[in-house]
């Protein structure tokens, strides 16, 4: 099946999205129907650690909000005197 090729501005603002870290790359791949693969090839070919700098950033960034949200749980837990699920 043949696919034609995508066009600079929708491959750059789809670059983009990706670099802000609004959504994963899955989710971006899938809101325009190409593969996520297609999405880290671009990355790939961007300015040398670039890429690896914006993925690790856009990691941080959900693994942060993670952790803000078993520390609220667990105050939460606290102030109401429970017992934690997180074995505290």
């Amino acid at each position: 099946m043949y696919k034609a090729p995508i066009k600079k501005e929708v491959k750059e603002e789809i670059l983009n999205k990706v670099k802000e870290g609004k959504d994963t790359v899955p989710a971006i791949a899938k809101m325009y129907g190409i593969s996520s693969e297609a999405i880290y090839y671009w990355l790939r070919q961007g300015v040398g650690g670039v890429t690896s700098q914006v993925l690790d950033n856009n990691r941080l960034r959900k693994e942060n909000e993670a952790l803000k949200k078993i520390v609220a749980e667990l105050l939460l837990d606290q102030k109401m005197g429970k017992k934690s699920k997180y074995g505290q």
